[in-house]
């Protein structure tokens, strides 16, 4: 939305200079570059978002102009989400939309962009970094794979059974409105209730979904199920566009194992009018279809995975204080009572844990050795249940947990199912 904010504006060498959009005419500029990198989708994705997403704001948005043609030749965008981790609700902001021109590459553009990028992170207090990016390049900027995504399974046509036809009749099928936006917030918050972390999705989320992705590189269709009497009891969504040439399945609420057998059937009916080969089914294995559809052939083809940035240790782990707490509670050191030191070979972290209560998380700044030590980027795999610290000390010869610390450590960050709806 464009609301009133500071416009940011910093020279850079060599006649260039970052700034963040500050009018009609600079979000179409933008818009404009943004598709001529990554095509007409993203464009519209990027007018949208500026435009109509509840919560970006103008100085979100950075670009590097060159004064000498006034044209922009790389670009950066900061989005903000709201992340659940069991009760605690989490501000997360996702790196995006990041390009620039090939003839301006190697001179440090994005780096420089990151770096205020990381400035706002701090500034206005979001808990994490987030990025769906290539591989390995945004390690340098202190990322690190944590939170599955794109978790998928493909199902062949040929595995749903036409004898479903009769399932398939006993319900209706339409596509939802704003007027739904009630249902299907009720019906989100059951799906990811049983996530341990999820995303945030409020009304406003739901009506930028429903009025303001068509054109954009995350279109999407929201359908509902409905019963014989016409109720509405579940709801799932297609993508228009993704990875492979399958029909994309992103999203679907709780279903039984009818509702279940119905939907793939009708997916299947609508992968073939669509002229498309298979089923795509982007899901936590948990999900109900999923677990539906494993038992009639559907294959696990793995997933990708959110990179994250820790943008303040200390502030997260004390803001996930009644989480951290509620697992010891839980467990054989329930009323601890002691000073848990976090290593993470440049930085150490002090956790003080009086009678059970979390009182303090502190850096001591530089210590050396210690009983829990691990390499800085893979904390944010531990804190995300991504891996355990025995997988970690397996997978890295420098994650070193011994004696009680290791104990502490398995009981305050287990194994967690996580899953990261869109929410534009």
């Amino acid at each position: 939305m464009l609301t009133s904010t500071t416009p940011y504006n910093r020279p850079l060498d060599n006649g260039l200079v970052m700034k963040s959009i500050n009018n009609q005419q600079d979000v179409e500029r933008l818009a404009a570059f943004n598709g001529q990198i990554f095509g007409e989708g993203v464009s519209g994705m990027t007018s949208g978002l500026i435009l109509h997403h509840p919560q970006t704001r103008p100085h979100h948005w950075l670009f590097v102009e060159d004064e000498a043609s006034s044209s922009i030749v790389s670009s950066l965008c900061l989005i903000p989400w709201q992340w659940r981790y069991e009760d605690v609700i989490l501000k997360a902001g996702e790196m995006g939309i990041v390009s620039t021109l090939e003839s301006y590459r190697n001179r440090g553009l994005v780096r420089a962009m990151t770096n205020r990028h990381q400035e706002t992170l701090r500034e206005e207090s979001f808990d994490l970094g987030i990025i769906q990016g290539i591989p390995y390049f945004y390690r340098q900027f202190g990322y690190e794979y944590a939170v599955p995504l794109e978790s998928h399974w493909n199902m062949q046509l040929h595995n749903i059974s036409d004898q479903w036809q009769a399932v398939y009749n006993s319900y209706h099928y339409r596509a939802a409105t704003p007027d739904d936006i009630p249902l299907l917030m009720s019906l989100y918050q059951e799906t990811t209730s049983g996530l341990n972390i999820s995303a945030v999705r409020s009304a406003d989320h739901w009506r930028y979904l429903l009025q303001h992705d068509f054109g954009t590189d995350m279109e999407g269709e929201t359908w509902l199920l409905l019963d014989a009497k016409g109720q509405a009891i579940g709801y799932w969504r297609i993508m228009l566009q993704g990875f492979g040439d399958g029909l994309i399945l992103s999203e679907t609420s709780r279903l039984n194992i009818q509702a279940a057998q119905a939907l793939l059937y009708w997916l299947k009916r609508a992968a073939v009018q669509r002229t498309k080969p298979y089923i795509r089914m982007n899901l936590p294995p948990t999900n109900d279809l999923i677990r539906a559809a494993g038992n009639w052939g559907a294959q696990d083809n793995g997933s990708y995975a959110w990179q994250i940035h820790l943008v303040d240790v200390a502030r997260l782990l004390l803001k996930l204080k009644p989480v951290l707490e509620r697992r010891i509670a839980a467990s054989p050191l329930a009323g601890l009572t002691r000073k848990v030191i976090i290593n993470l070979y440049r930085e150490a972290f002090e956790l003080h844990f009086d009678r059970g209560e979390l009182r303090t998380v502190r850096s001591v700044g530089f210590i050396d050795g210690g009983e829990i030590r691990i390499p800085p980027l893979l904390l944010a795999q531990l804190i995300f249940g991504y891996h355990s610290v025995d997988e970690l000390r397996n997978f890295h010869k420098d994650v070193s947990v011994w004696g009680e610390g290791k104990y502490v450590m398995d009981i305050l960050f287990p194994k967690l199912e996580a899953f990261i709806y869109t929410t534009y």
